[in-house]
């Protein structure tokens, strides 16, 4: 079967540092669904696994396979899946310990996937599922705001809101728990991205958000979602934040959190990733599947729109080093999406 993997941990400007391959057919394990790969997303996480400084220096024999966002259709499934049968069509985020989805055909636990959106074809449905779950579980999760609307008209800053998380973080925080959502974006066409998408309020990362909030009328905010640079926004975060209010945060730090500037507010800060469930393989793993059936049954109700914004066609290593390079670029808006093989 095609694939795209690489042998060594290079910049995507060399053509080296991800190349077509050919792999043997995979076979299920017991929960695996073995998926034929109709569309991928890319998200921050590919480049980052493939950069030069986490990688080994020297070649590998066989080739690493990134990719965590597909859409597909299932053709084979483990002795123990219930929850599946070939011809499902399925979309998924998948597992960081696995070899990943840029590949015709591809293995994930059962519990990780859920049944495509009926109203979305592979490639739209292809730009949900790790922005989705990564968005879902930083909101309801970790910051613990009520899918019912009991926290609505609270307030709540999407530091990064046109970014992949970012734009179904909005919608999700303006249509599902109806708070009041304050955006960050820095160019005109983020802003009118992230306002299209549900934000009551734009204001610009590139300033101090807490003064910015306040030009918008915002002494503080009852929930903090940072998606760009934790470094950058940690004092502005800890100044805006509410008395007994909530931060999140998906961007690793650089240096040393000062947690205590939270002490006096009573407030707390949390960290979301995607991956957690599957990489400790958590009793509740099988709670990914069952957000990505929320999030289908949402869009198909037309409360949630597919956040694609660029497809390449076919997949194949130069579409792929393509996108790495726009998405290392820092300026991507919604999510890119490669379809076809």
């Amino acid at each position: 079967m095609k694939a795209i993997g690489l042998y060594q941990y290079l910049p995507i400007e060399n053509e080296k540092s991800l190349v077509d391959v050919y792999l043997d057919r995979p076979r299920p394990g017991s929960r695996d669904l073995l998926v034929a790969v109709q569309a991928i997303a890319v998200n921050p996480v590919d480049t980052k696994v493939r950069a030069p400084q986490t990688g080994a220096v020297k070649p590998s024999e066989t080739p690493h396979i990134l990719g965590w966002d597909a859409a597909g259709e299932v053709i084979d499934t483990g002795e123990e899946v219930e929850g599946f049968r070939p011809g499902d069509r399925v979309y998924y985020a998948g597992d960081i310990t696995r070899p990943g989805c840029y590949s015709e055909m591809h293995l994930v636990d059962e519990r990780l996937a859920g049944h495509l959106p009926e109203t979305l074809d592979f490639t739209s449905a292809a730009a949900l599922p790790l922005t989705g779950l990564t968005a879902w579980e930083a909101l309801f999760e970790r910051l613990g705001i009520s899918t019912t609307g009991e926290d609505a008209g609270k307030s709540i800053l999407v530091i990064g809101g046109a970014g992949g998380v970012g734009s179904i973080a909005v919608q999700l925080a303006r249509h599902v728990a109806r708070l009041k959502v304050i955006a960050s974006a820095s160019r005109t066409k983020s802003s009118i991205w992230a306002k299209k998408l549900g934000a009551h309020h734009i204001v610009n990362h590139r300033h101090a958000l807490d003064r910015e909030l306040q030009e918008h009328g915002f002494d503080t905010v009852d929930y903090i979602l940072c998606l760009n640079d934790t470094d950058q926004h940690w004092q502005a975060m800890a100044s805006a934040v509410a008395p007994q209010g909530h931060i999140c945060s998906i961007v690793d730090n650089r240096e040393p959190l000062a947690l205590n500037q939270l002490k006096r507010k009573s407030a707390s800060f949390a960290w979301e990733f995607m991956f957690t469930r599957s990489m400790y393989r958590t009793a509740d793993m099988h709670r990914q599947g069952q957000i990505l059936g929320r999030i289908a049954r949402l869009v198909d109700e037309g409360v949630l729109k597919t956040t694609v914004n660029q497809v390449l066609e076919p997949i194949n290593a130069a579409n792929l080093r393509r996108a790495h390079a726009q998405i290392e670029a820092g300026s991507t808006i919604g999510k890119i999406v490669l379809a076809g093989w």
